[in-house]
């Protein structure tokens, strides 16, 4: 095992502990500790992303992100379905005010908007029998992206082998990818024991939830490989920007929001 291939353990282990402290913290809380989480992390990612897409406008990605959280801000604490419209409004002014790439923002800013209100809405259920149902949903869907990160990342520096896609993202294995639905499976079998819920539906679920992660990930290596840089930014020592750490997340979760739709409609 050479130096370079594990050189960055170190910083990922020490950021992650202190992201896994803060972010725990929050889900436990839930409530407006919660939102206020969210909020802050997509304003940043939203920042970044106008940033890498922007360049020659450093206000505008400024701009962008206060927009964005103010907008979250509005339509968790109204509510309703017009008010909900704000949640577009980040889009359109990228849209506007962007010199190119306006597509690539709106379309991904969107899909963070929807995935931020997706993960407040999965924490606000309510208790079922002896738990909290919002809390050990959001702790699932956490501990799967997790599972699969950390499966992808050690499975793909020891097994190694073809690359998923590499044009795209030229790190990431077929064999990492694999660890990462079985290891999310079995994140997904250890949630199913708890909540006594199909056990069978659960693991499939959870390895689907992997996928939508990795997709999300892929999304923004493509952003970033079209842009020309290597990380969104530098806020977390080891894993780059908040993208680079929240985007496989985002992916999952909004994924659970197009899933859910029919349900809650």
């Amino acid at each position: 095992m050479s130096e370079g291939k594990w050189g960055d353990l170190s910083a990922r282990v020490m950021s992650a502990i202190v992201m896994v402290a803060i972010g725990v913290g929050a889900i436990w809380q839930g409530g407006i500790w919660f939102q206020g989480l969210i909020i802050l992390v997509i304003g940043g990612m939203i920042w970044e992303l106008a940033r890498m897409l922007a360049p020659e406008k450093p206000l505008l990605p400024v701009a962008l992100g206060v927009l964005a959280s103010f907008c979250l801000f509005a339509a968790l604490g109204a509510g309703g379905g017009l008010v909900m419209s704000v949640l577009f409004l980040p889009a359109l002014i990228g849209l506007m005010l962007m010199k190119k790439d306006q597509l690539i923002f709106a379309l991904y800013s969107t899909g963070l908007m929807l995935a931020a209100i997706g993960l407040v809405m999965l924490r606000s259920m309510g208790e079922a029998g002896n738990y909290n149902v919002g809390l050990v949903a959001v702790l699932w869907l956490v501990s799967i992206v997790i599972a699969s990160d950390v499966a992808g990342y050690f499975a793909g520096r020891i097994i190694g082998g073809p690359k998923f896609w590499p044009k795209v993202s030229p790190k990431k294995t077929w064999s990492g990818t694999v660890a990462g639905w079985i290891l999310a499976a079995l994140v997904g079998l250890a949630f199913a024991l708890y909540a006594d819920v199909p056990v069978v539906l659960a693991m499939c679920v959870s390895a689907v939830m992997s996928l939508a992660g990795q997709l999300g990930d892929i999304a923004e290596s493509a952003i970033k490989r079209h842009a020309g840089i290597k990380d969104s930014s530098n806020l977390i020592p080891g894993h780059g920007g908040l993208m680079d750490r929240f985007d496989a997340l985002m992916g999952a979760a909004l994924l659970l929001v197009i899933l859910l739709l029919p349900v809650s409609g």
